[in-house]
């Protein structure tokens, strides 16, 4: 006799792509997951840095990492589904590692492959004089904790400005959603109920901060 399940699943892996940022060439990345208190992480790192890469010739202005990802949610409730934040560093002028930009964006609901463009941006000095006296000193505004970008407090006191994009593919499986009674409709079903091929993915655009 099979007893019914406590908890839901949800295993995602994939990779960090790509990035473009504005007016540099290389760029290394540091992510982690933010998720509701119902949540834990049970298999798979929490966080990761990825290597430093630069501009492809190839590809233009893109910086490649292909960084592979993978990691495994446990749950009983999908309030505080997990979230990735994405920040990324280099090196200035002057030899400081300074930031790049921030970025996050929700793990995808729908299970499947999805190709996701997360928007950066950097915070913004209050004024000129101090904008360049962190250029001189080295010392550009940047937040203590990046995770404070996945919530809405204090977020309209924060000045911004866009500073690129990161993409990063997810292939996300759910199990035990069913049985806890949470289902969740495939973006990739006809409206007659048939679904159309496995091979199909989902790409869009997180602008939530752009």
């Amino acid at each position: 006799m099979s007893t019914k399940p406590t908890s839901f699943l949800v295993f995602v892996n994939g990779a960090i792509e790509n990035a473009e940022v504005n007016d540099y060439d290389e760029l290394y990345l540091r992510f982690s997951y933010v998720i509701g208190k119902d949540w834990e992480i049970c298999s798979g790192l929490d966080e990761g840095t990825t290597q430093i890469a630069h501009k492809s010739v190839q590809l233009g202005s893109k910086i490649v990492f292909n960084f592979p990802i993978e990691v495994t949610f446990r749950s009983t409730n999908p309030f505080g589904w997990p979230q990735i934040v994405v920040s990324g560093y280099g090196l200035d002028a002057f030899g400081n590692d300074i930031v790049r930009g921030y970025g996050t964006t929700h793990i995808p609901i729908h299970p499947g492959r999805h190709r996701v463009r997360i928007p950066l941006f950097t915070p913004r000095s209050s004024s000129r004089f101090q904008q360049f006296l962190g250029w001189i000193m080295g010392r550009r505004p940047e937040f203590v904790d990046p995770k404070v970008i996945a919530f809405n407090a204090g977020r309209e006191m924060t000045r911004v400005q866009s500073h690129g994009y990161v993409q990063v593919v997810f292939n996300v499986v759910t199990k035990d959603m069913d049985a806890l009674g949470y289902r969740i409709q495939s973006k990739h079903s006809s409206p007659t109920g048939q679904k159309q091929s496995e091979n199909t993915e989902a790409t869009h655009t997180d602008n939530y901060y752009s």
